[in-house]
């Protein structure tokens, strides 16, 4: 019986409402705007790169790959070459790869039983 009266109001003061966001029309790029490339203001250079804009460069993506770099040339594929060729896999001196090849006052302290009981536990069965 309440909710229909309720339900009935609502639907009345559905027609008053007006929401809150206004929009206002239609955007349009502005046509006084000048879209060609420039330089960043911060570049070291001031200037674009040599080949920018010239859209024939590269005719495929392995032709761009190819030029392309990414923490080092990309033209490298480890696939094609043999592991005997990719140099010595021993870490440089002062350098190393496994915690275990530190000297020993680096290298993690082993846990006890007593340790590992209470982190199990949650700390339940330590005694003071």
């Amino acid at each position: 019986m309440f909710a229909t009266r309720a339900l009935r109001q609502a639907t009345a003061h559905a027609a008053e409402r007006t929401p809150l966001i206004r929009f206002i029309g239609k955007r349009d790029i502005p046509s006084n705007i000048d879209h060609t490339p420039h330089p960043h203001p911060a570049s070291p250079t001031g200037s674009l790169p040599a080949n920018f804009g010239n859209t024939h460069s590269h005719t495929s993506f392995s032709s761009y790959r190819d030029s392309a770099q990414q923490h080092g040339p990309l033209r490298k594929s480890l696939g094609s070459i043999p592991a005997s060729r990719l140099g010595p896999v021993e870490a440089p001196k002062g350098q190393y790869f496994d915690r275990n090849e530190l000297p020993a006052r680096f290298r993690r302290t082993p846990l006890s039983l007593a340790e590992i009981e209470a982190i199990e536990t949650g700390g339940a069965t330590l005694t003071r």
